[in-house]
């Protein structure tokens, strides 16, 4: 599976773009603030109905217009598939699938299968343990439209337990068996996530371990270790167990939405213990891992985005990491970066098949020598 062609019209600072790509590695290069992020944001859209960085549809309209549109030309098992979105102001986003609109957008999540790596990322490491779930549900999400479903009930129900929480508070009164019809829905739905998300670590750990090993050019002990309450009690019996400390605080404080990943390099938190290379080479490795388990699980090779992720790596670990996209591991992959000399010595020194875009206040052009 590879993007053919991307239309943009009036998405962020992009007003007008048709880029044609090649099936291996494409680099946007350009200033910082020239739009780079968002070329590759575009394409993240495709793939997940929304935007990497920001959550907010109509905010991504670029300044002064009224809809922005997302056109992508995909090559998939020989045939070809177009997605759409259009977003406009005041309206509900449409999202067209060979245009057929989607009821749900939740059933195009895994369609076309994507990992990005951004420096966005060092917030898996230095944030909370929310982004860490979100991490581990979006790479289940893509190949597992059950795990997808439960997530998402379970997620609703929260809401609305919590919800009901406050009501208690609010007016005094309190019905336990009220409470308890969403209590013995939230059990089973607890259960099956925790069992997916442990049987999911169990196998994305070691090739994880492989890639840091790669990425870091070091042999250090890397772990990334499951915490969860479910791994010794039963969900249904601990909310019963927490009620009073529930109608308290006014919500829901026992279950898998309060699971954490710990990352640990040589036993201790990364997030104290590891350098700022070492954690750069960490967060590369758990996403290159994603990419490896995904094509894995479904049989092909996701799109792999590089957002600036070269800053602050010597030339030794850029050149790796350009090897080893551009083996046959891995499919289409697209990089953005500042340094065009340092891109060009690179693709100089290797045979990989790639095409060059230049990046000017949303402008793109291609690089005369790449042009086919």
């Amino acid at each position: 599976m590879f993007l053919e062609q991307l239309k943009i019209s009036d998405f962020k600072n992009c007003t007008s773009a048709e880029l044609h790509f090649s099936e291996k590695i494409n680099c946007f290069i350009g200033n910082n603030g020239a739009g780079k992020t968002n070329l590759l944001d575009a394409i993240y859209y495709l793939s997940f109905c929304k935007s990497y960085f920001n959550l907010l549809d109509q905010q991504n309209i670029r300044h002064g217009c009224e809809v922005f549109a997302l056109h992508g030309l995909y090559l998939r098992n020989g045939e070809h598939d177009l997605v759409s979105c259009v977003q406009r102001k005041a309206h509900k986003k449409s999202f067209k699938f060979n245009k057929k609109e989607y009821e749900r957008l939740a059933d195009h999540i895994g369609k076309l299968p994507l990992v990005m790596i951004s420096p966005y990322d060092r917030d898996l490491i230095n944030e909370g343990s929310d982004l860490r779930r979100k991490f581990i549900d979006g790479v289940l999400s893509q190949f597992d439209p059950v795990y997808l479903d439960k997530l998402l009930q379970y997620n609703q129900i929260i809401l609305q337990r919590n919800t009901l929480l406050r009501q208690f508070a609010e007016t005094g009164r309190y019905d336990p068996a009220l409470l308890d019809l969403w209590d013995a829905q939230l059990s089973p739905l607890g259960h099956a996530i925790f069992e997916k998300r442990k049987a999911f670590l169990e196998t994305f750990v070691p090739i994880f371990r492989h890639y840091y090993t790669r990425v870091a050019d070091s042999s250090e002990d890397v772990d990334i270790q499951y915490e969860s309450s479910l791994s010794t009690n039963n969900l249904y019996e601990s909310l019963k167990r927490t009620t009073d400390r529930d109608r308290q605080l006014k919500f829901t404080t026992y279950g898998i939405h309060k699971d954490e990943l710990n990352f640990l390099i040589s036993g201790y938190p990364l997030k104290k213990f590891g350098s700022q290379g070492q954690q750069k080479s960490f967060v590369i490795a758990v996403k290159l891992a994603q990419f490896d388990f995904m094509r894995n699980i479904m049989g092909y090779k996701p799109i792999l985005l590089l957002d600036d992720i070269f800053d602050k790596l010597d030339d030794k670990r850029v050149s790796s990491i350009i090897q080893l996209t551009g083996h046959d591991n891995f499919g289409q992959v697209f990089i953005t970066d500042t340094q065009e000399q340092r891109i060009s010595r690179l693709f100089h020194e290797t045979s990989i098949d790639h095409r060059i875009f230049h990046v000017m206040k949303g402008a793109v052009t291609q690089t005369e020598a790449e042009k086919q």
